[in-house]
């Protein structure tokens, strides 16, 4: 498996999902079918098949963060203060040129990425589209609504 670009703050989440998952959930899941087949024929008992669904989530999962976090080449973005382009980990202010709302996200591995907490994939076509600009730079994002501009009014890496 190739490596996985990610920061220290998303490995670290990841490896706290898996730990619970493996810790807590599996044990909790366990338990629910042993009380599920306590109640005897299996074959209609949706308590044990909702159990047994839960189980084979949490293994795949669980699985999947394994192969996350084994294959997570950890980025140092501290190395980068005071660089004003825009690389994986940047925190980065936009300003949309038509309306000027702002708009504030950091660049993260696709795995560590969450939109409501301001987290982008790298992959995104937004992040694609600031890699290696600076600040004060215009881009034009393509978007299922059609191009939008922006100016880079701020990149940070914290």
């Amino acid at each position: 498996m190739d490596k996985i670009p990610m920061t220290k703050p998303g490995l670290e989440r990841l490896e706290e999902e898996l730990r619970n998952r493996k810790n807590v959930e599996r044990p909790r899941i366990v338990e629910a079918i042993a009380e599920a087949r306590a109640h005897g024929d299996l074959s209609e008992n949706a308590e044990y098949h909702a159990a047994r669904e839960q189980q084979s989530f949490n293994e795949g999962r669980i699985k999947e963060l394994e192969g996350v976090v084994g294959s997570a080449d950890v980025i140092d973005i501290t190395k980068f203060q005071g660089d004003k382009q825009v690389r994986f980990g940047a925190t980065v202010t936009v300003a949309d040129e038509e309306t000027d709302a702002e708009k504030t996200f950091q660049i993260v591995g696709e795995y560590e990425s969450n939109a409501d907490e301001g987290r982008i994939s790298i992959t995104s076509p937004i992040a694609r589209a600031l890699i290696g600009k600076k600040e004060e730079d215009s881009v034009t994002v393509k978007s299922p609504k059609g191009d939008v501009d922006y100016e880079i009014v701020e990149v940070s890496y914290k």
